[in-house]
């Protein structure tokens, strides 16, 4: 397996997990991706069924990360799902809400958000990779409340790394907030950005385009830009599929709620490995941009004065940089055509994949499976409501985005997989609203909010963060 640019780029350079993990963003500015995606057959599939979530996420990894002895890939894997790690050995459950629809719990990690289940691997990998090639990393990231908080979670007092993590300044729910700015181990750094989460990413791709300063000072990431994040979330589709389903030729419908597209990718790549998903239905919040593209063939990333600041904070995000590694699947991996399409994205504000020119493009994107709609704050109140009143269950904001444009599309005789992708402890005050009771919150999180807050307000520019980087390296 080899690892290979979305934009073309290093043609010449064979690029192994272990380096694409380390590297993050590739030096053309493009996305790493593998070469080929593995196909899962029916025998397979069958023998994975009843494989606990360590054992399952070692023949998934196993097969994109063959740079990694296998004895030593388990003993990392065993490492990072764990009973005292994820509140259960069951690492991902999925529950029957009602006839045909389930719910796939996947944010009991240590910050209570979906991203723990990549994270936490993703720490124990850059340790291991780090120590055996005896070299240092320093992570740029950017979040919109939950990638922070699992990234610092993950790589906290790790030896070998340093996380400089990019926030929206008072954009985030006060327990994200919170969770994030309290740390104080000395390899965790805050910066409070004065703009969106579209701000900060463009800091981290702005400076991770600066190939001497990324050489110099040995950047890396951990946003979903990274490989590795995707694949690990990957696995847990796996799981929900044989939890859902009685054999492995039955069809189910997921639904995700979607931000950044790294999530609702790592099911499409599931799908494409061989898993028997039918629709991935994405929903998006106010900030509507995957929706629109889903249903117009237009791709049109809004500006920082257009997005929203809503109750689903975490999906305020109108560019969604895992998009174009979709993209790059829908274009037959023509690196030429997706350079094009950025390089059009870049000049004009957007590109329309139903002009002639793209309409092979376009077509790909129809037959991949996905179709979208998007939620108000209204409608999540609601759909909050109607999960606790029917099924007893208290959901989040984000996954009530999901459910309720999943419930739009199904269909009877279909299983539909919705995926809780936080607990509602992180969002209290859309919860009180909703219900008029405040959530359950871990104990261990209880007084969270009064807790010392460290964090450095900076400006929306790249060379501010620069320079701050620079004077704590």
């Amino acid at each position: 397996m080899r690892y290979i640019s979305t934009r073309g780029g290093d043609a010449g350079e064979v690029k192994t997990f272990c380096s694409a993990l380390l590297e993050g963003l590739a030096r053309d500015g493009g996305l790493f991706v593998p070469d080929h995606y593995p196909i899962i057959g029916e025998k397979e599939l069958a023998e994975w069924r009843f494989l606990d979530y360590p054992d399952l996420c070692l023949e998934i990894v196993a097969r994109y990360a063959n740079d990694i002895e296998h004895n030593e890939l388990k003993t990392l894997i065993d490492r990072t799902y764990t009973t005292q790690a994820f509140g259960s050995s069951e690492i991902t459950s999925t529950r029957s809400l009602g006839a045909e629809l389930f719910l796939l719990r996947v944010a009991n990690g240590p910050t209570l958000a979906f991203k723990d289940i990549a994270m936490q691997l993703l720490g124990n990998l850059f340790e291991f990779v780090l120590v055996r090639e005896d070299r240092v990393l320093n992570i740029l990231g950017a979040t919109s409340g939950d990638t922070g908080s699992s990234a610092e979670y993950a790589m906290r007092g790790k030896h070998r790394v340093k996380v400089f993590m990019l926030s929206p300044y008072r954009r985030m729910s006060p327990f994200q907030q919170a969770q994030m700015y309290s740390l104080a181990e000395a390899n965790i750094f805050n910066l409070a950005i004065e703009g969106t989460f579209d701000s900060c990413q463009d800091i981290v791709k702005t400076i991770g385009n600066d190939h001497l300063f990324k050489t110099q000072y040995h950047l890396g990431a951990v946003n979903s830009i990274n490989w590795a994040r995707v694949l690990a979330q990957a696995v847990y589709y796996f799981k929900g599929y044989f939890a859902a389903t009685a054999g492995n030729g039955d069809e189910i419908d997921v639904a995700v709620p979607t931000g950044n597209f790294g999530n609702i990718l790592a099911a499409y790549i599931a799908k494409r490995m061989g898993l028997p998903l039918r629709r991935l239905i994405l929903a998006t919040n106010e900030n509507d941009v995957l929706d629109e593209f889903f249903r117009t063939g237009r791709y049109r990333p809004r500006s920082v004065q257009e997005t929203r600041a809503t109750s689903s904070p975490s999906m305020d995000i109108s560019k969604a940089s895992n998009f174009e590694r979709f993209i790059f699947d829908c274009a037959d991996r023509d690196h030429n055509k997706v350079r094009q399409l950025w390089q059009t994205l870049a000049q004009y504000g957007g590109f329309d994949l139903t002009e002639p020119e793209y309409q092979e493009v376009w077509n790909r994107v129809a037959q991949s499976g996905f179709v979208s709609g998007s939620s108000t704050h209204a409608d999540r109140l609601a759909t909050i409501r109607k999960v606790y009143a029917q099924y007893g269950e208290i959901v989040d904001p984000h996954t009530a985005d999901g459910i309720k444009v999943g419930l739009e599309y199904k269909e009877e005789g279909v299983p539909l997989i919705c995926v809780e992708t936080a607990l509602p402890a992180k969002f209290a005050q859309t919860i009180k609203e909703a219900l008029d009771i405040m959530p359950p919150r871990p104990s261990a999180y209880e007084h969270l909010e009064s807790l010392p807050q460290h964090f450095d307000v900076l400006p929306a520019d790249a060379e501010e963060v620069k320079l701050f980087m620079k004077r704590h390296l």
